[in-house]
């Protein structure tokens, strides 16, 4: 097995495998990774069997801390497989990065982001008994909330009946190219709320939709005079969607705007998508709850479904 770190003369081969892999996502093609190259020392990895590629690692190295990270710029980022590497292979695979890590960098932690299940294409869970068997300890477990369209729980009484309300009020639901003006509400709203801002800039988030046309869209919710009332930017997948970011104004808020919007999203728009990702409600590494926003998921029928990190440590 050969290991060899990435440089951008490998980009389309990148971007090939991960198109056809078990378990990539858009997330971890080279122009969303380098987005913000700028903040992180990638360090991701290409492994290969008799010259053919078999499996990519995205990371990013952090020298000062001694570790790697899969990847600190991304939701997840661990092994991302084809269809032909087996279980025992990935065993192989593991034993053989712990010696690369050590020999080649000096390197002897690693943190680890799962990808969750939800968005392989068929089974790829190899990486985590590879992990249990190089005794990986979890590090943090965030909950996502999540409807499977397929066996949906119904909502609650009171959403369904914010969602009728709405209805009645003229709300009207679309995709919009207007970026500006959901980034100003969304923003406003983090700021007041939670002291905080947005993970992307509104120029990232823009050079991102203009990479990803059909994979990144923003809906918004206008009042009858035609004023915005909320919206939500939303990640498109093969076999589901995952609410980005979500924002109404107060006036939105008390219309149920978010409520009818969503309710199109699950019921109409992206009806034939296996699952609905609402995203995760807590903070500090998973020990903390927002109960309001996880109750507010779980009002749609959404259930729990975890993503993990472990953390590697070898001699």
């Amino acid at each position: 097995m050969q290991i060899i770190g990435y440089t951008p003369e490998r980009k389309e081969e990148w971007d090939a495998f991960v198109r056809t892999s078990r378990n990539g996502t858009f997330l971890l093609l080279r122009d969303y990774m380098d987005y913000h190259a700028d903040r992180f020392t990638d360090c991701s990895l290409m492994f290969y069997r008799e010259g053919k590629l078999m499996a990519l690692l995205p990371a990013n190295l952090r020298k000062e801390e001694q570790t790697i990270y899969s990847h600190q710029g991304l939701t997840y980022g661990g092994l991302i497989v084809g269809e032909n590497i087996t279980t025992l292979r990935v065993l192989e695979l593991f034993e053989k990065l712990e010696k690369w890590l050590k020999d080649e960098l000096g390197i002897h932690r690693m943190v680890y982001k799962v990808i969750p299940y939800i968005y392989h294409r068929c089974p790829a869970e190899e990486d985590l008994y590879a992990l249990f068997r190089r005794c990986a300890k979890l590090r943090s477990r965030a909950v996502a909330s999540v409807i499977e369209q397929s066996h949906k729980i119904a909502m609650r009484k009171g959403r369904k009946s914010t969602i009728k309300q709405a209805r009645k009020s003229g709300i009207s639901i679309a995709e919009s190219e207007d970026f500006v003006a959901f980034w100003e509400l969304l923003s406003k709203l983090l700021s007041d709320k939670y002291a905080t801002k947005p993970v992307h800039s509104l120029e990232e988030i823009t050079r991102l939709k203009a990479l990803f046309p059909q994979e990144i869209h923003l809906f918004i919710a206008t009042s009858e005079e035609g004023k915005l009332l909320g919206g939500s930017i939303v990640y498109e997948f093969e076999n589901l969607i995952h609410a980005q970011y979500i924002a109404a104004s107060p006036e939105g808020k008390e219309m149920g705007a978010i409520d009818l919007l969503y309710a199109y999203l699950i019921d109409e728009r992206y009806a034939d998508k296996r699952y609905i990702d609402f995203g995760t409600s807590v903070e500090q590494g998973g020990w903390m709850v927002n109960e309001g926003l996880l109750r507010q998921k779980e009002a749609f029928g959404a259930r729990a479904v975890v993503y993990d990190t472990y953390e590697w440590e070898f001699a």
